[in-house]
């Protein structure tokens, strides 16, 4: 049956008009709308995510990787520079010509379409694929099942490694409800050490404690690990609580493990809940996340409550189309640099044996645009304009828009069989997926390799998996380990 038979009318006609109508024309309230070419561009963009975000909050399916982006898109790429443009206010000092700012829309237009390519060649593809046709690479990956010991080793070593690098740290727990100022001068001098034990305790912290929920029953019973279970699990819910909540940690990262947590309730990934739920993250987005960052420092400010569009052109959190306007200048003045895409793809190799390892493009763009801060984001749409003008933008989306769509579809068709990667990583890299496109690359790669690397170690392959009489792969829904209050198939 056909998305078009199955989505209501009045649910498409009334998130379209929220979405595309009623939210642009608060912030034009505001500011009015100066008449430009960039402005009348942006308006497309913001048709563009508001109609594809709508379809997502209206598909008879469950899509975690096109409702972070198009969420994303939305929000950072839609709303926010429909602001920026409408009121020439931005939030940081540099300030683009004209022609630089239809240029930016142009290369945001460029990659949505891309996307959208994407994900419509994907779709047709899979349908069009057999149901006989042998699985493929993402599908093995993505089949993987949770292997009961290995977790309950991840568990042990993660509780071990907190245990010495809490108590060896000045302020101890209290820093870890200060502020992430503060956890950043209890590490030391080296940066990028500091960084490296931040992530390497929680990332498999997260992983822990979400495998230690979903982690399926034993076919041949499992009253040891019942018992393993409930010990570990109030640690590592405690253990969470310190090293992943909004104060010690960046607000999209804690975002992710509570949503990622949220949605690993099989009862929220039913089509009419995710839609229900997933509203509720889009208007947390829109009106609380501006104020999330209450803790960032230890010395706060008190909270002045302005309306979304002075949000948009105040905030740096936003800063992502103002960052696309700087590169486009950069590339003008610089040319293309193809040689950086080789920089997140070797983040492992230290500067020391690679002088020339190309610098985060973040910190290029600030130093570029005179600034003294250079904590500034990269979004996807420059680094990837900057490797190699419009032809990198078409090529990096086209085949992030398949991707996502696959990813979407091999979740949907795993939905029923417990403790799979694609009940699990699907739904993390999907949330983490707005850190990604946010960016930059290089300065994300780190915990993007964990957050995906850690559950591959703690999962086994489902041809194994069915060799293994204590874990054979179910023939029908298997009931989760008896955890309280973590639900379970309905």
């Amino acid at each position: 049956m056909q998305d078009a038979r199955i989505r209501s009318v009045a649910a498409v006609f009334l998130w379209a008009a929220v979405l595309t109508v009623l939210l642009p024309g608060l912030i034009l309230q505001s500011h009015g709308l100066r008449l430009s070419a960039a402005s009348a561009l942006q308006l497309v963009v913001v048709a563009h995510t508001g109609g594809a975000l709508t379809r997502v909050l209206t598909a008879a399916e469950v899509r975690f990787v096109a409702l972070g982006f198009w969420v994303f898109a939305y929000i950072w790429l839609g709303l926010a520079p429909l602001a920026m443009l409408a009121s020439d206010t931005y939030p940081w000092p540099y300030r683009p010509g004209g022609t630089t700012a239809l240029g930016a829309v142009a290369v945001v237009e460029l990659g949505l379409l891309a996307h959208s390519a994407g994900t419509a060649l994907a779709a047709r593809h899979g349908r069009a694929r057999p149901d006989t046709a042998p699985a493929g690479l993402l599908e093995r990956v993505l089949s993987r099942r949770l292997a009961p010991w290995r977790l309950l080793a991840l568990c042990a070593i993660s509780l071990a490694f907190a245990a010495l690098l809490i108590a060896g740290q000045p302020g101890r727990l209290t820093a870890y409800f200060t502020s992430r100022q503060a956890i950043t001068e209890t590490g030391g001098d080296d940066a990028s050490l500091r960084s490296l034990i931040s992530w390497s305790l929680s990332v498999p912290a997260f992983w822990a404690l979400l495998g230690l929920l979903r982690v399926p029953r034993l076919a041949d019973g499992d009253r040891w690990l019942r018992g393993l279970r409930w010990i570990l699990l109030p640690l590592l819910v405690a253990l969470n609580v310190v090293v992943n909540n909004p104060i010690s940690k960046p607000r999209f990262w804690a975002g992710m493990v509570l949503l990622t947590l949220l949605f690993s309730v099989p009862r929220l990934c039913r089509p009419r809940t995710f839609r229900v739920t997933a509203a509720a993250v889009l208007a947390a987005l829109l009106f609380v996340f501006p104020y999330s960052d209450y803790f960032r420092y230890s010395d706060r400010e008190s909270v002045a409550v302005v309306s979304l569009a002075d949000q948009f052109t105040t905030n740096g959190d936003y800063d992502a189309f103002q960052q696309v306007q700087t590169g486009v200048d950069y590339a003008g003045d610089n040319g293309f640099e193809p040689q950086n895409a080789l920089g997140p793809l070797l983040f492992m190799v230290p500067r020391s044996a690679w002088p020339q390892k190309p610098d985060d493009t973040g910190i290029t763009l600030a130093r570029y645009a005179g600034y003294d801060f250079h904590n500034l984001s990269a979004p996807l749409w420059i680094e990837s304009y900057l490797w190699a003008g419009p032809f990198a933008v078409v090529l990096v989306f086209l085949l992030l828009g398949a991707l996502g769509r696959r990813v979407d579809d091999v979740r949907h068709r795993l939905r029923g069989v417990p403790g799979t990667l694609a009940a699990l990583l699907v739904p993390a890299f999907a949330f983490y997926q707005m850190v990604f496109l946010r960016g930059s690359l290089l300065a994300i790669a780190g915990p993007l390799t964990l957050l995906v690397a850690v559950p591959l170690l703690i999962s086994i392959p489902t041809a194994r998996a069915s060799r293994l009489p204590s874990s054979a792969l179910p023939t029908a829904p298997t009931p989760h380990a008896s955890i309280p209050g973590t639900g379970g198939h309905p």
